[in-house]
């Protein structure tokens, strides 16, 4: 098998499917190569002149910052992001219909149908802090019912556990900061995987519960509590009154039981983290195909992670369903070089040193590689961070690329199961959604098999094809919306990562 991946016919640039010496001939490729190239890095197959294009995937990922010649280690030494350049947006251009499955056909999965109508795929009661102030109180009460032991007579609950953060006061009472955690609220009140809310405040914060609840249509029921600390006598008695208040939900979570439902009603998160040059062969395109598969069974699937499709977001407006949604999809872009630039910071400071490691070089390169999770339907919705989805189909959200942030986003929009893909590793859950990770190569499959739930790196090798492992992948996701635990659940993740995006100056 050929050493170099060579992934488009007007690429001039191949990837190195593990590392090279120097002057080594490939016969296949007719190349010498005039350095050591280590795995997943990039190969010029021609000459490349300083200033010209390189290409890979058929997209331009950078421009020559010196003279390359064939056989020459193409990376951060020889590859620069260079001046903007023309991007063809073609609103809706590749918008092709979907072929949806007949619903005898639709796959279906085991979940729980809750009041609103939404599905979830765990049973897990949570504990919702308005400010970091009610943090503490908040987890002795998740705490108590995790160690006493209490939770042994609930079989159908997944756990009770607290979403605790750093903000909610010291901010403004207005505009974008406070709107986007407001929605972030909003949405895991409404989360189908909780079957039992608790709002804790303490009671002077920015974030009133009042105010939140009157703004987000909420209000105390059986299954949705809400109180501050500075109304109930202080943390002891404030701790006290939760524990009351989860155990007489508990029964009526409990008595939620799995039943059958269609595919329609799964909302997959897509994250990429830790990603390497791999990624973008293996692991994103095998999701992509997954993506595909579920979306022909009237589900949902969201991308996100805004500064990551920056550079191949023409790949998604070309594919948008309308032009209003290619529209926002741009105002998004917009949005984050205006925050970017306000903030000193650019785009291109991503990728990461870990994906530079991996064989990536620009953010563009990352970006073609991570849009491919998106696979090849129609665009049909673009939304805000934590706003709920309300349409089928592949969706994106906006959010940054930091994976906490962006998949508390995901949660809040209403995703209910998520996929992850790593080329590097990574240590991630997403309580109260069952968080799936596929490894891009298979070193690092065994390296961290405990972490890892499938590997994509088999078809490197050959060993399967990217529509097998997408199917493998569309199999497994069906699994675990059905109750089959991840290996981040397994591990205990998912306490630790509720994290709001937190925008604007902290007073």
């Amino acid at each position: 098998m050929s050493s170099i991946i060579h992934l488009h016919e007007s690429d001039n640039v191949g990837v190195c499917k593990a590392a090279l010496p120097e002057g080594i001939t490939l016969i296949e490729n007719n190349l010498t190569l005039r350095n050591a190239i280590p795995a997943m890095h990039k190969v010029a197959l021609v000459a490349i002149p300083k200033g010209e294009a390189i290409v890979k995937y058929g997209q331009v990922i950078g421009f020559a910052s010196k003279d390359i010649a064939a056989g020459d280690h193409v990376h951060v030494q020889n590859c620069e992001m260079g001046e903007e350049f023309e991007r063809d947006y073609g609103f809706c251009r590749n918008a092709v219909p979907t072929d949806y499955v007949s619903p005898e056909q639709q796959a279906t999965f085991k979940g729980y149908r809750r009041a609103n109508g939404k599905v979830g795929t765990r049973n897990y009661l949570g504990i919702l802090t308005t400010v970091n102030c009610s943090a503490t109180v908040a987890k002795a009460i998740a705490n108590h019912f995790t160690w006493s032991g209490e939770l042994e007579q609930y079989p159908n609950i997944d756990g009770v556990f607290a979403c605790t953060h750093e903000t909610g006061c010291g901010m403004r009472s207005e505009g974008v900061g406070y709107e986007v955690l407001r929605r972030t609220f909003n949405g895991y009140a409404r989360q189908p995987n909780f079957g039992g809310v608790l709002m804790i405040g303490l009671g002077c914060e920015t974030m009133q519960i009042a105010r939140v609840m009157q703004e987000s249509g909420l209000s105390d029921s059986k299954t949705f509590r809400a109180y501050n600390i500075q109304d109930s006598g202080g943390t002891r008695l404030s701790i006290e009154k939760g524990i009351a208040a989860v155990r007489e939900m508990l029964p009526l979570v409990n008595a939620c039981e799995r039943e059958t439902v269609p595919a329609s009603e799964l909302v997959l998160a897509m994250q990429c983290g830790g990603s390497d040059a791999f990624s973008g062969i293996t692991a994103n395109p095998a999701l992509g195909i997954a993506a595909d598969i579920l979306v022909r069974h009237g589900g949902t699937v969201i991308l996100s992670e805004t500064p990551e499709i920056f550079g191949a977001e023409h790949l998604l407006t070309q594919r948008a369903s309308t032009p209003d949604v290619a529209e926002k999809l741009l105002d998004c872009i917009k949005w984050w070089d205006d925050y970017t630039a306000r903030n000193g910071f650019e785009l291109n400071n991503n990728p990461s040193p870990g994906n530079k490691a991996g064989g990536l070089t620009t953010i563009m390169e990352k970006s073609l590689g991570a849009q491919a999770k998106s696979g090849s339907t129609r665009l049909n919705g673009t939304f805000w961070y934590g706003e709920e989805i309300t349409a089928k189909g592949l969706v994106f959200m906006d959010s940054p690329g930091f994976d906490p942030v962006s998949a508390t986003g995901q949660v809040a929009s209403g995703a209910n199961i998520m996929c992850f893909t790593t080329g590097r590793g990574s240590a991630f859950g997403g309580k109260p959604v069952p968080c799936m990770k596929l490894s891009s190569n298979t070193p690092l499959f065994e390296r961290m098999k405990e972490d890892i739930d499938l590997n994509c790196g088999g078809i490197l090798d050959g060993e399967y094809s990217l529509q097998q492992s997408g199917e493998q992948i569309f199999a497994a996701v069906l699994a675990v919306a059905s109750g089959e635990k991840t290996k981040s659940e397994l591990l205990g993740y998912g306490d630790n990562e509720f994290t709001p995006w937190k925008i604007g100056a902290v007073v």
